[in-house]
């Protein structure tokens, strides 16, 4: 009979579903931001890809981003490159290099769906550009 007066009977339960909450919640967390840093990683690197097919010297520097987004596609899938938007453009820094830079923005997708894409990405690849 002390077990049916137990205040505490069921307790577990309650804990159980409050803290399984938690590390759902904590998991996902962690899980976005490994999908952040590759999809960052990959676009990075396709803006570097791009840059130095652009910089070669038979290659306009305007064919950089079709490279880039290809390459992006690739790597991740086409609704990533999709909603990316890259420039090229022909630079020349403090040492007289002419230098091909690619930009890309756009934002990384999150795992929930109905947040939409709530976390922005802009990164810059450059290449110098060959001698013709």
């Amino acid at each position: 009979m002390a077990e049916r007066d137990d205040p505490e009977r069921g307790s577990a339960v309650v804990d159980f579903v409050l803290v399984s909450v938690l590390v759902v919640v904590l998991l996902l967390a962690v899980l976005q931001v490994a999908v952040y840093v590759h999809v960052r990683n990959v676009v990075t690197a396709s803006a570097q890809d791009g840059a130095r097919y652009g910089a070669n010297a038979d290659v306009p520097a305007s064919a950089a981003t079709g490279r880039t987004l290809e390459a992006v596609a690739r790597a991740t899938s086409a609704g990533t490159a999709e909603g990316l938007v890259c420039t090229a453009a022909e630079e020349v820094d403090a040492t007289g290099l002419v230098l091909v830079t690619v930009r890309c923005r756009g934002a990384v997708p999150t795992l929930l769906a109905g947040l939409g894409n709530l976390l922005p990405l802009d990164v810059t690849g450059r290449a110098v550009e060959e001698a013709p």
